[in-house]
């Protein structure tokens, strides 16, 4: 069998760089996306500089449900306005790039990840007399919960509107979540069209490497058909 040819070599690695950077690209748009965890408003669910993966399929063929964790778009400026990139040009071009085809995580800038605590049609009240969270009448535990901290320090009282979801940081102390932004256009809930995906898993760092816990107590309650 004779040995390819220099030259036809040449030719085919262009070739197969692009179909490697189309099909990520694809993935990325269509499949999974990557993010960076930049804060501890999920610990001790994620850390800070964790990698995870998003499934964006899951908003396609399922319902978002209670105790997912979810990454969605900024709805209503909670972050505030971005600060000023100092990096160079150059390199903030090439980093984008990157990010674009899936080879860097996203850092996240404009997004953000929690809780899924209540969806369409939910009664969220906090809190019961032991402190806990109540959805529709149900009492629920959270594991998930940061440890040392209240399933929340401030109490409310809201119904969650068709084609929204209302949520929660896991470190409820240290969460600009939902309660924090009742007074915006949306009154702190997160439409569902800013949903990215459902965050399936930590990818990096490896001894961090771990399927995300669902949970299972808020996912039982049915929701109410007459919100």
């Amino acid at each position: 069998m004779r040995a390819p040819k220099k030259g036809s070599l040449l030719r085919e690695i262009p070739i197969i760089v692009v179909s490697a950077l189309v099909v990520s690209i694809i993935v990325k748009t269509f499949l999974i996306h990557f993010f960076f965890i930049p804060s501890g408003s999920m610990q001790n669910t994620l850390q800070i500089g964790d990698r995870i993966a998003v499934n964006k399929l899951a908003t396609f063929f399922s319902d978002i449900k209670r105790g997912e964790v979810v990454v969605f778009k900024d709805p209503a400026n909670w972050l505030g306005s971005t600060p000023p990139n100092t990096t160079p040009k150059v390199l903030q071009f090439f980093k984008t790039g990157l990010v674009d085809v899936g080879i860097l995580p996203d850092p996240a800038e404009q997004y953000l990840i929690k809780r899924v605590i209540g969806v369409g049609g939910d009664h969220v009240i906090c809190c019961d007399t032991k402190g806990r969270l109540q959805i529709n009448g149900i009492s629920v535990n959270e594991p998930y919960i940061f440890s040392g901290n209240k399933p929340s320090d401030n109490n409310f009282d809201v119904t969650v509107p068709k084609g929204f979801i209302w949520v929660m940081g896991d470190h409820r102390g240290a969460s600009a979540d939902s309660r924090f932004h009742t007074d915006d256009i949306h009154k702190g809930m997160v439409p569902l069209s800013d949903v990215v995906g459902r965050a399936e898993f930590v990818v990096w760092p490896l001894n961090h490497l771990n399927f995300l816990p669902v949970g299972h107590d808020l996912s039982k309650i049915a929701v109410k058909k007459n919100p």
